[in-house]
Formats: structure tokens, sequence, C-alpha cells
């Protein structure tokens, strides 16, 4: 098996690197392409071994595997350039948020009468191998095609299959999730700091909080409000502080920002503001559904 990238950049570097790391993959088996070769990280991909190109053609033609790694606005444009280079062996899996499997058969049904077709969605701690990633399955791709997705992916963390359109609430969840918890483990530090807690030693004690909370739920059965339950003594300091963060409105925006990426995907507006680009390539309906 030999794996591609239409794309060379954070995704594609973390992917790579999580693959690497977990063996499934050899980096000689891997092609990625880029028109910027000055991306600090096609520097990375080239430092590990990864077949460099500036031909998007080149990565379709010494690959098995294709991840289209692009942002969503640009796939129409790829589609039609490799369109023509995709032959039976391919299974073209798509990392761009908002853009449907649907979408991107009609394309490439120009060119191929059953083009193997899924669609994902990660994050960036697969280059730790700890991932969290859901795909669907597309008309014409076949349940070895999802086992094979599912190997790759599970190297490098979690992974499970939904239905697409499930895949947008995902993205607002999970795929920009670490960015709201990078955020919030800002904040922990600078209250730390403001505390007078070195930032070096705040940062890392912020980290290792959030990581063990983490490993907690993940290990346990219990609802995430009983283990916070349980960290609150009467009268003690932990529910003074977590009344603040009450009184901040803490749950309901992050309930909001997740609902805010799911609108931006599915509609192509949040809250009225910035058009997402997508109306160019899709007619947005219901996913595509698991075959019987």
């Amino acid at each position: 098996m030999s794996v591609g990238f239409i794309g060379a950049g954070q995704l594609a570097h973390a992917l790579v690197k999580g693959f690497t790391a977990a063996g499934v993959i050899a980096t000689h088996r891997i092609t990625a392409s880029s028109p910027d070769t000055d991306l600090p990280t096609v520097a990375g991909l080239r430092k590990m071994g990864v077949n460099l190109t500036t031909s998007n053609k080149e990565a379709v033609s010494k690959s098995d595997v294709l991840f289209l790694a692009v942002k969503p606005h640009i796939i129409p444009f790829v589609l039609d350039e490799i369109g023509p280079d995709i032959e039976d062996r391919h299974l073209i899996v798509s990392c761009a948020a908002g853009v449907t499997i649907s979408s991107i058969e009609k394309k490439l049904l120009q060119y191929r009468p059953a083009p193997k077709v899924m669609r994902c969605m990660t994050n960036t701690p697969v280059v730790v191998r700890e991932g969290a990633t859901v795909y669907a399955t597309g008309t014409h791709a076949e349940v070895e095609d999802g086992k094979l997705l599912e190997q790759l992916m599970a190297s490098v963390g979690f992974c499970t299959e939904v239905e697409e359109d499930l895949i947008d609430a995902v993205t607002g969840l999970s795929g920009s999730g670490p960015a709201y918890a990078f955020t919030a483990l800002d904040a922990l530090a600078d209250g730390g700091v403001k505390m007078g807690l070195p930032r070096r030693l705040a940062v890392r004690l912020g980290a290792q909080a959030l990581l063990g909370a983490a490993k907690m739920l993940l290990d346990s059965e219990q609802h995430p409000g009983q283990l916070k339950d349980n960290v609150c003594s009467p009268g003690g300091a932990t529910i003074h502080a977590l009344h603040f963060l009450e009184s901040g409105g803490f749950r309901s925006l992050l309930i909001n920002a997740v609902e805010a990426s799911y609108l931006l995907l599915f509609y192509g507006v949040a809250n009225g503001n910035g058009r997402s680009g997508l109306s160019l390539f899709n007619s947005r309906s219901p996913g595509v559904k698991k075959k019987n």
C-alpha cells in the first residue's frame, strides 16, 4: 500500500508523523504534493523521508490511498486536475471540512464510472497518536475500503464510522476541539501566573490537569458531571471556582462554539457573518447512508 496527500500542510504533516510513529506505513511509501515548497511542513515532511512533489498528478500516480488535505474551496479545482488520473485502485479520502461525498463523486463521475470516495474528519492530536477521527463511506466504496481507512486512522487514535450527516457536528466538537482546549489551557496558565506561578510550571500543571481529567473520563464509565462533583467539596475552593465559570456562561460558550462551527459548515454562514465559500461546490443534502 502507498499513501498520497494532495496538500502538505499541518494536517498532512500530523498524519504522516502519526502513521510513521505507529509503524503502519514507511515514509518512502508516502508522497505529498504542494505548490509551495517553502512551507515549514514541507521541510518537515522532507526531513522524515516523504516523497515531495509540486505535481498533484504525480501524487495520484504514486498512491493507492489518496488524502485530499487542502482547503475546502480548493477541492473542486483539484478534482478537475486529477480526475482523469484516478484509477480503480484509488481510494479517495477527503479531509476537507464541509465538502460532501456526493459533491466529490459528482465531479469524479465525469472521469470514472464508480469512484471510491470516503470522507473523514480528524484532528491534529493524530501527531501524538491521540487523534479523534470519524469517517463516512461513499456510494461506490466497499467494506474493505472502510476497514483499510479505519486501520490507518485507528493507528493514530480513536476512529469510528458515522453517518455523513453527523460529520459537520463532529467538526465543531472534536475537529476544532484541540483549539478550544489550547485556549482554555492558555487561560488557566494565565490564572496561575497571575497568582504567582512561573509560566512554564503553570502551563505544565494545566496541561497535566486536562490530560489526567480526560484519561479519568475515558477509563471510567462515569458521567463527566459525576467526576466534576467528586472534585467539589462542600464549601470548598473548587465549587467556588465553578460558580465563577457558570456566572460567566462557561458551558453556554462551549455549546455555542460547537454550534457556530457546525452552522458555518452546514449553511455557509455563522451568525450572518463570513461565507464559507462552499457554495462554489456543494448543494447540501442529508449525508450518505451506510450500505446494507
